[in-house]
């Protein structure tokens, strides 16, 4: 590192000497051990902090490994399939399985599992990572999918995807076990969703971001062991499809998810509220307690209106179950 340089921490003097590679995938080889200060007076060694602080006379050198193939291969992946015919699929996802290739999940998702399954007949539309997909669910969310096997399919499901019911029959429901209970039991949640301005990996509600409209009815409250109100499971549907959008706006109004660590992790200390069995199914859980459990599309070559319902896991049945025992 020469005098002079604008910045001495690690990850922005390798983003200003290499242009060519992306902050993220730079970050990423730093965490990886593939970055390395040489000091004149302690040698090399590998450096896994972004943060770091470079001084004048520090040698930097990065390994850059060779890129790995971008085509999603198939792989023998179980899958809950709850329709299939020759334009669509529907899967139940659970908990855990990614949607697609992305940083950090090169294989072992939901795509790699519908190319084994279904082989060259998924879309194309949706490129060589995504084939087939017009819609995800988040790894931690469980629930129904719909999946295009051709691209007249796709175009359709896309379209019904885009209008999300507002003139068509297109819709999806959720059941979210959240903290507290909503003053109102049903209402509509309209406030627009952008990135987060200082956490990047998260979404807020923020003035000019996208409009974000989610409808929601309270379908149970739950009490403590103080037999006060500390829980609620509420069904909820939406008319648009941002990310993260319903843990977003239920956090928003003051309900974020039981489980939900990225937009809940102040309410932690509500769990000291729930009674024995419900903190150790909520503990048991390890994830962010909202399941899509329907779905209603036209199918796009009868146009025929399917609808499908999914129950709920056994380990949001299981805390549903240990919530009631409070009551």
């Amino acid at each position: 590192m020469e005098g002079g340089e604008g910045s001495a921490r690690l990850d922005r003097v390798l983003a200003a000497h290499l242009a060519e590679l992306s902050r993220s995938r730079l970050k990423a080889l730093i965490l990886a051990g593939q970055v390395s200060i040489n000091k004149a007076t302690v040698g090399t060694a590998p450096v896994r902090d972004p943060a770091y602080h470079v001084t004048v006379g520090d040698t930097i050198i990065i390994d850059v490994p060779e890129a790995a193939d971008p085509v999603p291969q198939g792989e023998d992946i179980s899958l809950d399939i709850v329709y299939e015919d020759d334009d669509i699929i529907v899967i139940d996802k659970p908990a855990g399985l990614v949607v697609h290739p992305a940083a950090g999940h090169a294989s072992g998702t939901l795509v790699n599992a519908l190319i084994a399954h279904c082989g060259a007949s998924l879309s194309g539309i949706g490129g060589v990572k995504r084939p087939g997909i017009v819609h995800r669910l988040d790894k931690d969310t469980s629930g129904l999918m719909v999946v295009a096997k051709n691209d007249h399919a796709h175009a359709s499901l896309s379209a019904q995807f885009a209008d999300h019911g507002r003139t068509g029959e297109m819709r999806r429901g959720y059941l979210a076990f959240a903290w507290g209970v909503p003053n109102r039991i049903r209402g509509t949640v309209d406030a627009p969703i952008d990135r987060h301005p200082h956490a990047r990996e998260k979404m807020a509600v923020r003035e000019g971001g996208r409009e974000a409209v989610t409808h929601y009815e309270v379908r149970e409250s739950f009490n403590g062991h103080d037999r006060k109100p500390v829980a609620s499971l509420i069904a909820c549907q939406l008319e648009t499809g941002r990310t993260h959008q319903i843990r977003v706006h239920l956090s928003h109004i003051g309900h974020p998810l039981l489980g939900d660590s990225v937009y809940g992790p102040h309410f932690k200390t509500k769990a000291n509220q729930l009674g024995p069995e419900s903190q150790a199914a909520l503990a048991a859980l390890g994830r962010q307690a909202l399941h899509a459990y329907m779905l209603v599309l036209e199918h796009p070559r009868t146009g025929e209106i399917l609808h499908w319902e999914s129950a709920l896991p056994e380990e949001l049945f299981l805390l549903q179950k240990a919530l009631k025992a409070a009551l």
